[in-house]
C-alpha cells in the first residue's frame, strides 16, 4: 500500500508500541475465488480493478489520513454464529473450500488529530488485532478500562461483559464479530497508552469486514454478509444501483448527535462551541467516540465502536465508499455516490471523489477508497447532483483555495 507519510514518520514509527509477541499471522494483501474446476486462484488487493484507493495531503503540511485492507483469516464457527445472531440465517460453512470459509475482507480507513501516532498505529496493527484477539484478553482489557475511572467506572463491558469473569458460564460463549469488533478497538487504546502521545493524540476509524456467503469475490458476490465497525466521524456509504442512491452506514459520533448526547447525559459540564460554531467536547474535542485521546477517556470519550450488521444481494449494489472527513465537510453523500459514476475503475472513482473535495475548498487531509461490488459499473438512472456539482464548482471559481479540477 502506497501512503504519504509526514516528514515525523521514521522516528515516529520507530517509537511506536508493538504488539507483544503476536501470534503467526494469518492475514495477507490478497483474496482467494473458486474457479469454475473448483480450485483456487489469488487476486491481489492492490488491484485498482478490485478496491479503489486516493490519499491526498491537501493543505496540510502533514498526513494524518490513513488506511489498511488485507484479507482476515477466522474460525468459519465465529462467523456462522456471528450471522446467525446478525441474520438469524443458517451459513454453512463446510460447503466451502476451507480457506474459502474462513476468509473475510478487512477494509479500513484512519483520520488522525494532533498528530499520526494513533492513525499510523491503526494502519499498521489494527487489522492483525481484529484477527489474533481472543476472549481470554477480556478479563486484563476490562481492568484496564475500570482503572481509567470518571466514566469508565460504571463500565460494565458492554457487549464483552460474558468473558469478564472466566469462572462465569457465559465465559465459554464463543466471540462475534461485534465483541472481536470491540475488543479489538479497546485493544488498541490499552497496547497505545504506553505511547506519551497519544495522552492528547487520537484517531476516528471505520472499518467494514466483507464476507462472500457463496464461493465468489466480494465484487461477484449476489450473498455478501458486511459488518461495519465505526467510531467518530469517518464515513461509510452503500451505493446502490437503483439511481445511485447513498445508503450511509455511519453515524457521526459528535457530542451533540442523539446517540451519543444520551449516552454522555451523565457527563455534566462538557460540551462547549468554539468560535466557529461547532461543538467541541471538554473544550477540545469534535468527537467523543475515538481511539487514543486518553487524556479525555474518564469524561466519556469511549472506543466502543458502533456495529452495524447488513446481509446484502451483490447486485442491488454498485460500490462501498469509506472517506474522511476532509471529503465529507465538503461533498454530500449523494455527491460522493454520483462522482463514482462512469468511472473507469474503482481507484479512478476514489480519486474524482477527492479531486472534488479539494476543488470545494478542502484544506483538509483527504482520503477515499471505493469497494466495488457485484452491481459495479451498472447504476441507473440520471446523475441526480451533476447540476449542482457544476453549481458549486462554478461558485468556486476565482476562490484561492479552487484546485481548477474536473474530473
Amino acid at each position: 500500500m502506497a501512503l504519504l507519510l509526514s516528514s515525523r514518520s521514521p522516528s515516529l514509527l520507530r517509537s511506536l508500541p508493538r504488539l507483544t509477541q503476536p501470534p503467526r499471522a494469518l492475514y495477507h494483501d490478497y483474496i482467494r475465488i473458486c474457479t469454475p474446476d473448483g480450485g483456487t486462484v489469488r487476486l491481489s488487493l492492490n488491484n485498482p480493478n478490485f478496491l479503489g484507493v486516493a490519499n491526498f495531503r491537501g493543505e496540510r503540511r502533514y498526513q494524518e489520513d490513513f488506511y489498511s485492507f488485507s484479507a482476515l483469516s477466522l474460525d468459519p464457527e465465529e462467523l456462522r454464529l456471528s450471522y446467525k445472531k446478525a441474520y438469524n440465517i443458517d451459513w454453512d460453512p463446510s460447503a466451502l473450500p476451507a480457506p474459502l470459509a474462513r476468509q473475510l475482507l478487512f477494509v479500513g480507513i484512519y483520520d488522525g488529530h494532533g498528530g499520526s501516532t494513533v492513525s499510523q498505529f491503526l494502519r499498521q496493527e489494527l487489522h492483525g488485532l481484529f484477527e489474533h484477539v481472543d476472549k481470554s484478553h477480556t478479563p486484563d482489557v476490562y481492568a484496564w478500562a475500570k482503572e481509567l475511572g470518571g466514566y469508565f467506572r460504571r463500565f460494565n463491558g458492554g457487549v464483552l461483559s460474558p468473558w469478564i469473569d472466566p469462572s462465569a458460564s457465559s465465559y465459554q460463549e464463543q466471540l462475534d464479530l461485534e465483541a472481536r469488533a470491540t475488543l479489538a478497538f479497546f485493544e488498541v487504546d490499552k497496547v497505545m497508552s504506553q505511547e506519551k502521545e497519544t495522552k492528547e493524540c487520537g484517531a476516528t476509524a471505520s472499518v467494514i469486514l466483507l464476507k462472500s456467503l457463496d464461493n465468489l469475490g466480494y465484487f461477484q458476490s449476489n450473498r455478501l454478509a458486511l459488518t461495519v465497525a465505526h467510531v467518530g466521524d469517518t464515513r461509510v456509504i452503500l451505493t446502490s444501483t437503483d439511481g445511485g442512491r447513498a445508503k450511509p452506514l455511519t453515524e457521526n459520533h459528535h457530542a451533540d448527535a442523539r446517540v451519543e448526547s444520551i449516552r454522555l447525559r451523565r457527563m455534566m459540564g462538557g460540551l462547549t462551541t468554539d468560535s466557529f460554531g461547532e461543538v467541541r467536547w471538554m473544550g477540545a474535542l469534535a468527537n467523543t467516540r475515538c481511539l487514543g485521546d486518553l487524556k479525555f477517556k474518564p469524561f466519556g470519550v469511549t472506543p466502543e465502536p458502533e456495529v452495524r450488521h447488513m446481509l446484502l444481494e451483490g447486485k442491488q449494489w454498485s460500490h462501498i465508499t469509506l472517506i474522511s472527513d476532509g471529503v465529507s465537510s465538503v461533498v454530500s453523500d449523494e455527491e460522493v455516490s454520483d462522482l463514482a459514476r462512469g468511472a473507469l475503475s474503482p481507484k479512478h472513482a476514489a480519486e474524482r471523489i477527492c479531486s472534488f473535495a479539494e476543488d470545494m475548498g478542502s484544506e483538509d487531509n483527504q482520503t477515499a477508497l471505493v469497494v466495488p461490488l457485484a452491481g459495479w459499473g451498472k447504476i441507473t438512472g440520471p446523475d441526480r447532483t451533476l447540476e449542482l456539482r457544476e453549481y458549486r464548482r462554478k461558485g468556486m471559481e476565482g476562490n484561492e483555495r479552487h484546485r481548477g479540477r474536473w474530473m
